[in-house]
């Protein structure tokens, strides 16, 4: 089981400090790209969180089943109106089984990171292209690596800069880790995270898929389909299995 940083005192203010990604506006133009992706089918959400994704999308008809290493997160989801209809496996998504086959399956919010070494990744494209039918999806949404705005023999990066919340990435480009640094101001009070995440590039995404024999459908600079450029700051891309593989 891998070390588990979203622990009770983070899953309590973990919505407020994210405030950010609850807006409807980030929220229904993701729900709208997954749910045509799942079509009649079930949804996996691999980090399932407190449900962010997984509410709205079991509320458009879409069956949605989540995997989460932190119960501490999973229980702030079920203390939430319509919980009870997700259901949810505790376990590290890169290895957990959960029941059933589905058309899709998805990562969010740069969560595919939370994996710090390559093995990990691989083995949650393998377990993904498990739990997918013949043609279903896998989609991730990822950012990616500010290296180009470090300065020569500069290591971290401010992401993050407002009366509230202050965001730091500190990058060791030896071992492909992004630490993540975080000041929040919660309700008058000083609130700190700090953890480590393997950043990845797209085409080395598209090289797992590859080895779980899944197959590159689309990639977007963002849920709203806007194209994918080197200008962009985060990419959104959709890996098919293909009929029969796995």
């Amino acid at each position: 089981m891998p070390e588990i940083y979203f622990d009770e005192r983070i899953a309590a203010s973990y919505d407020a400090t994210s405030a950010e990604m609850f807006e409807p506006a980030v929220v229904d133009e993701t729900v709208d790209f997954l749910a045509e992706l799942a079509g009649t089918g079930a949804a996996l959400e691999l980090g399932v969180g407190t449900g962010r994704i997984a509410l709205p999308l079991r509320r458009r008809g879409v069956p949605v089943h989540g995997i989460d290493v932190s119960a501490a997160m999973v229980a702030r989801l079920r203390a939430k109106r319509g919980a009870d209809a997700i259901g949810v496996t505790i376990g590290d998504f890169a290895t957990a089984t959960a029941p059933g086959t589905f058309t899709l399956a998805y990562l969010v919010y740069n969560t595919i990171t939370n994996l710090t070494t390559q093995d990990e990744q691989v083995a949650c494209f393998e377990n993904v292209a498990r739990h997918l039918e013949p043609g279903g999806v896998f989609v991730i949404e990822v950012y990616i690596p500010e290296l180009q705005r470090l300065p020569p023999g500069e290591t971290v990066h401010a992401f993050k800069v407002t009366p509230t919340h202050l965001g730091f990435e500190e990058y060791d480009v030896a071992t492909q880790i992004a630490y993540s640094h975080h000041y929040f101001v919660v309700d008058g009070r000083l609130e700190t995270f700090s953890a480590p995440y393997r950043y990845v590039w797209p085409s080395e995404l598209d090289l797992m898929a590859r080895l779980a024999g899944l197959s590159l459908r689309e990639r977007w600079g963002d849920w709203d389909r806007r194209p994918f450029t080197r200008d962009s700051r985060k990419h959104v891309s959709a890996w098919e299995k293909r009929v029969g593989s796995g």
